[in-house]
């Protein structure tokens, strides 16, 4: 099943966290942190939203940081990825 996003919506996947430090020290997942860098899977395609226009910034394969509880969290096969408007987008990360 695949997700196509409406309007200014945009769904995202949570990076893996990180499972060894910077010096070499490995993590067990209880002690690793969630980041809360996403990386873009599909981006709608923005438009009139609320009587405005919507220019969609973000593309496909973008990583991002979003609010901490913005977002609907889906699960489709297996996968969890969250849905965000783009409005709740903080951040690209280069």
């Amino acid at each position: 099943m695949t997700l196509k996003p409406l309007a200014d919506r945009v769904i995202i996947k949570q990076v893996e966290a990180e499972e060894t430090t910077k010096s070499g020290i490995i993590l067990t997942s209880a002690a690793q942190e969630k980041p809360q860098v996403f990386e873009v899977l599909e981006v709608g395609p923005g438009g009139i939203i609320d009587g405005n226009e919507v220019i969609m910034v973000v593309k496909k394969g973008d990583r991002v940081i979003t609010g901490k509880y913005s977002g609907t969290e889906v699960k489709i096969d297996g996968d969890e990825m969250t849905i965000v408007r783009q409005s709740d987008i903080l951040a690209i990360v280069e």
